[in-house]
């Protein structure tokens, strides 16, 4: 197995917190990183003790769901509360930050941005970003690498491919399959 880079390690830990999400139209996590240790984590949803979207639906105003709060302020927040200083740390976000939270970030002194997905990119936030001098990093998300389960997967479609040719299937039939496998798997 490849060890991964601590770049997708960060990544994947936002991706791990955006499965806590209680929104219900985008799962978003976001982790704060200093010399390679982990400060702090947030997702987005409701604010403590209050109304999640998964419960009570979404809270749209202005086209903008209002009951939550964002994964990255959320994870601002939690350093905020106990008094962590997070200037020159980085942030690892699964999507690039709406314009608010791009304030709150270049606010807080974050000096590296790391995002995996694009997400309704403000251009006025990327100038931003890049006025205030924050450097912004996309770091793709490749769930194959956090897969612990690939090997007996790949195992399966092997011993499954066998037992199919072994019937008399032909190369037609099988190069769909085929074909998913190794977009799947990279095999």
């Amino acid at each position: 197995m490849e060890r991964i880079t601590w770049d997708q390690f960060f990544m994947a830990q936002s991706h791990l917190l955006a499965l806590r999400s209680t929104c219900t139209r985008l799962a978003v996590g976001a982790t704060i990183v200093r010399d390679r240790r982990i400060m702090a984590g947030g997702y987005n949803g409701s604010i403590s003790g209050g109304d999640h979207c998964i419960d009570h639906g979404c809270y749209v105003v202005d086209n903008h769901c209002v009951r939550t709060i964002h994964a990255e302020m959320n994870a601002l927040l939690q350093c905020a509360k106990y008094g962590i200083s997070v200037s020159g740390a980085d942030l690892y976000v699964t999507h690039f930050p709406c314009l608010p939270c791009t304030k709150s970030i270049i606010q807080s002194g974050i000096s590296r941005l790391y995002y995996a997905q694009d997400y309704k990119n403000n251009e006025y936030a990327i100038e931003l970003l890049k006025q205030a001098g924050v450097e912004v990093i996309h770091v793709p998300f490749d769930e194959r690498k956090i897969d612990f389960l690939s090997d007996e997967k790949i195992a399966l479609y092997m011993e499954l491919m066998t037992k199919l040719r072994e019937k008399g299937a032909s190369k037609e039939e099988l190069a769909p399959y085929e074909m998913k496998v190794a977009e799947l798997f990279g095999v």
